[in-house]
């Protein structure tokens, strides 16, 4: 195989792999070279936030889908994940949405103080350009354009209200941080109204340096190995050197299945799938955590433009001024509360939507999507077989723990009390099928498993910790422990699921993998 040098070879073109390329190459001392699986990110609908949806199964999407989950009674969940520039930020529904500042406990009692919340909000803060929202809490220089919802749905504001009624403050600064409670709208990962990707914030402003080669639609087969060292890449018919380091950005996914498809993880399931073990790690593929939601759909008294945003005067208005149906992210608002009632920090999410998922209202209606924060259940990640186009089996796990499931039932209450608050009565008439309504609590358990899904949320099957560990994968330092001149830098390595979105946290990583990999000085 031919091959070409590099000083530092990235897996992966998402969220991480983006920062970490505009990070790196701007040494102008050094080669880079970026390589996606995926192709560029030129469809119109990456652009128009309100499209979203219509980009998966497509060439976009990897198009992953569990085994079948016996605590969701033997159903298989579809698992969405961008496979382009920005990767999942250029699929996903915009939501920049740090976790709590307690998120950070967990990992800094994995990895360290780098990882504390201390350590990582300059992280955070350094890549948000906040614009209409709160600058003087938030980032305002950053490469990565946040601002609120440009044309919310005039329900959106009821629902703002119904949950002032329930008793849940308004989160002036926005979520992310000590104040990680109460309701706001969404910020959104939006310029001007059009979606602002990981690639748009950090990678196309890079691409024109001569020291940074973005390489799209090769799939990376495995990491080379040389006397326990990673040496660089093979792809289909040829090879890339790294003569420094190799950085897995391929996510909670990719960079699981690349690490074991290279001989990396657990040797009797290496051997079983056909891959000679080459370094026993066997915390690879563990620790699979998600996000886990279920949709309450009530039927709207009121017409709903985002049941059918894509009109002829709908696409005029966005063309024109980037406003309307179209410039909407779908997710509007949220909210962060405790199942108990307590104070502290946060268990469930809230996720306004003013549409329904609703064939038999056809999407007339309006959703509170409950969203647990904070899962029992674990799952894993495992190799289908030694061939690398082959996806790989995810088992999340979900609702192995009856914990969650009774989280998940507090917050379906809470989303039918707001649903019966004065603010939303008059908008809505009854459920929305498949959604019965209010239902016994034994019945309501039931209708959990049968309605849960994912939010897209996956992290862990990589995680940091420090050596001995026996279940760590890459120490604080995100190098693979065992193999020299190798990292892992995605929301792979976090320990514990935060409380908020993955896109953010990844962005950070990514920003805190590039310090931790330039030399110093």
């Amino acid at each position: 195989m031919s091959g070409t040098a590099f000083d530092y070879v990235i897996v992966g073109a998402g969220s991480a792999g983006c920062v970490l390329a505009a990070r790196l190459s701007e040494d102008p001392e050094v080669r880079v070279a970026l390589v996606e699986a995926g192709g560029a990110d030129t469809d119109r609908a990456v652009r128009i936030p309100a499209a979203a949806a219509h980009l998966f199964g497509t060439g976009y999407d990897w198009g992953y889908s569990t085994v079948p989950q016996a605590g969701l009674g033997g159903r298989e969940v579809y698992w969405p994940r961008g496979r382009t520039l920005g990767g999942s930020s250029s699929v996903n529904f915009l939501m920049w949405v740090p976790g709590h500042a307690e998120d950070y406990e967990p990992w800094a009692r994995a990895a360290g103080d780098l990882w504390s919340w201390d350590a990582v909000r300059p992280f955070l803060r350094g890549a948000e350009h906040w614009t209409g929202g709160p600058g003087a809490v938030y980032g305002t220089e950053g490469p990565l354009w946040i601002s609120p919802p440009r044309s919310p749905d005039p329900t959106t504001a009821r629902f703002l209200q119904a949950c002032g009624e329930a008793g849940l403050k308004e989160m002036t600064g926005g979520p992310g941080g000590p104040e990680h409670s109460g309701c706001a709208l969404t910020p959104l990962n939006e310029r001007n109204g059009a979606r602002w990707s990981a690639a748009d914030g950090y990678l196309r402003p890079a691409m024109d340096r001569g020291n940074l080669e973005v390489i799209t639609g090769e799939q990376v087969h495995r990491v080379l190995l040389e006397d326990g060292r990673a040496t660089g890449v093979e792809l289909a018919g040829r090879t890339l050197t790294a003569r420094r380091e190799v950085v897995l950005s391929a996510g909670t996914v990719g960079s699981a299945q690349l690490l074991m498809l290279s001989g990396i993880g657990d040797g009797p399931q290496l051997r079983a799938a056909g891959v000679e073990p080459r370094v026993q790690l066997p915390g690879v593929g563990r620790n699979l955590q998600d996000h886990v939601a279920v949709d309450v759909m009530m039927r709207a008294t009121v017409a709903v433009p985002l049941a059918d945003p894509d009109t002829p005067a709908n696409r005029e208005l966005y063309e024109r001024e980037r406003r309307g149906p179209l410039s909407s992210n779908i997710a509007e608002a949220v909210a962060f509360l405790r199942a108990d009632g307590g104070t502290g920090a946060p268990d469930l999410e809230l996720i306004w939507a003013p549409v329904a998922d609703s064939e038999a209202v056809g999407g007339q209606g309006l959703t509170i999507a409950v969203v647990l924060l904070q899962p029992d259940s674990r799952g894993g990640i495992t190799l289908a077989g030694a061939d690398p186009s082959a996806a790989p089996l995810i088992d999340p796990g979900y609702l192995g723990a009856e914990s969650d499931v009774r989280t998940l039932a507090a917050g379906v209450r809470f989303a039918e009390r707001l649903f019966a608050a004065e603010a939303l009565r008059g908008l809505v008439d009854g459920p929305a099928a498949p959604w019965p309504g209010p239902v016994g609590d034994d019945a309501l358990e039931r209708l959990v498993r049968e309605r849960a899904s994912t939010l897209f949320h996956p992290v862990g099957t990589c995680r940091m910790g420090r050596a001995g560990d026996e279940q760590a994968v890459v120490d604080p330092w995100l190098r693979v422990h065992g193999v020299e001149g190798l990292r892992v830098a995605d929301a792979s390595v976090i320990p514990r699921v935060p409380r908020g979105h993955t896109h953010a946290h990844a962005v950070m990583i990514g920003e805190r993998a590039a310090e931790l990999i330039r030399p110093a000085g």
